[in-house]
C-alpha cells in the first residue's frame, strides 16, 4: 500500500498562517503560491487553530525564516528560497540542506507531475538520498545531467542518479562520460556516440533540475579531483572564475569565463538549463556565497535551497 502522507509540521502550518492572516491572501491564492490544494491550506488553519498557534499574533519560531526566504527571493530575483536552520556550533552545511533538499523534493514529487528530472551530483545531493523516505515513482525517470570522476563514487554521477531512483522507486539514466573531455579529443566525434545522442535528447524534456555548485578552492571536489590536465586553480582565478555549475566556470556577474572550458565539459549545457521549468540549487557555505549569486544572476535558479548563515551573508552588501 502506499505511504501515507506525513502530517503537515508546524513551519507549514506557520507559513500559511502567515500568508492568510498578515499578508491577507486567500486560501486559493496561498494554493496556487505554495503549490498546494486549498483543502490543505484549509485544513492547516483549522490545525493552526486547535495546536493554538493562532492567538493574536502568529507564534511560531519559523517566522523570522520566512521574512529571511522573501528578503532573500527579492534580492535574488528568484521565484523561492528555502532557508534551513543551521548547527552554528558545529557547522555542517551538507546535512542540514540535503535534507531540507529532500523534503522539498517530496513535496514536488507529491503535487507536480514530473515525468524526468536531472540531477547534478555531490555530497549535498548525496545527503539528500540518505534523508529521503521511500517512494513509488515508477513512471518517474531520474536523468544524470553531468559526466563523472574516477572518485568519489556514493556522490558520483552513478551513485547519485541511482541512489535518487532507488529511494524513489523511479528509473534512472546515466550520463556514461567523463567530466571533462581529454584535450585533442573533438567534442562533436566524441558525442556523435548513440547511446551519448540519446541520454542528451532527454536534456530537452526534463521537468526539473536538481543542481549543486562549487567554488574554485580546494574545498570543491571537482577543483581538488576532477579537473583535466593542465587546468589549474590559479588559471581558472586568471580568467576571472569564481565558481562552477555542472563543470561550466563563471564569473562574478554569472558570465562562463571560457568557451573552451565549456566545450571539453561533458553534461547539459548552461544554455539548455535556462529553459527547464523548474531549476533547484542546492547549496550553501560562506565558500559558496559567490557563486550562488553568479548563477542566480545567470539565470540558473528558480528555487534556492540553502541555510541561515548562508542567506545572511546573501543578504550583506557586497563590499
Amino acid at each position: 500500500m502506499p505511504r501515507e502522507p506525513v502530517a503537515d509540521g508546524e513551519e507549514f502550518i506557520a507559513e500559511v498562517c502567515w500568508h492568510y492572516y498578515v499578508n491577507e491572501m486567500t486560501q486559493a491564492e496561498i494554493a496556487r503560491i505554495m503549490d498546494v490544494t486549498r483543502l490543505r491550506v484549509n485544513q492547516a488553519i483549522q490545525r493552526a487553530k486547535a495546536l493554538g498557534i493562532i492567538k493574536i499574533q502568529i507564534e511560531s519560531p519559523f517566522l523570522p525564516r520566512f521574512e529571511l526566504q522573501k528578503r532573500l527571493v527579492d534580492e535574488l530575483q528568484i521565484k523561492r528560497a528555502v532557508i534551513c536552520p543551521a548547527n552554528h556550533n558545529d557547522y555542517e552545511f551538507h546535512r542540514s540542506v540535503g535534507a531540507a533538499l529532500a523534503e522539498h523534493l517530496t513535496e514536488r514529487l507529491r503535487t507536480s507531475e514530473w515525468k524526468s528530472f536531472g540531477v547534478s551530483w555531490g555530497l549535498t545531493l548525496d545527503s539528500a538520498i540518505r534523508k529521503l523516505q521511500r517512494q513509488t515513482h515508477p513512471d518517474l525517470e531520474v536523468v544524470s545531467i553531468l559526466g563523472g570522476t574516477a572518485q568519489g563514487s556514493t556522490f558520483n554521477s552513478f551513485g547519485i542518479a541511482s541512489g535518487f531512483a532507488d529511494v524513489l522507486g523511479a528509473h534512472y539514466s546515466i550520463l556514461t562520460a567523463p567530466i571533462y573531455l581529454s584535450a585533442g579529443i573533438d567534442r562533436d566525434v566524441f558525442l556523435s556516440q548513440y547511446s551519448l545522442q540519446e541520454h542528451f535528447k532527454k536534456f530537452e524534456t526534463l521537468d526539473a533540475v536538481l543542481l549543486t555548485c562549487s567554488n574554485v578552492s580546494e574545498k570543491s571536489f571537482l577543483v581538488s579531483h576532477g579537473l583535466p590536465q593542465g587546468l589549474t586553480v590559479e588559471t581558472l582565478k586568471a580568467s576571472g572564475a569564481i565558481g562552477d555549475v555542472l563543470g561550466q566556470f563563471l564569473d562574478k556577474d554569472g558570465n562562463s569565463v571560457s568557451r573552451a572550458i565549456d566545450d571539453r565539459a561533458i553534461g547539459m549545457p548552461l544554455a539548455m538549463v535556462l529553459d527547464v521549468p523548474e531549476k533547484i540549487l542546492s547549496a550553501a557555505g560562506p565558500h559558496k556565497v559567490e557563486i550562488i549569486r553568479a548563477a542566480c544572476q545567470r539565470g540558473l535558479v528558480d528555487t534556492l535551497i540553502t541555510d541561515d548563515v548562508t542567506a545572511e551573508l546573501l543578504l550583506t552588501p557586497i563590499g
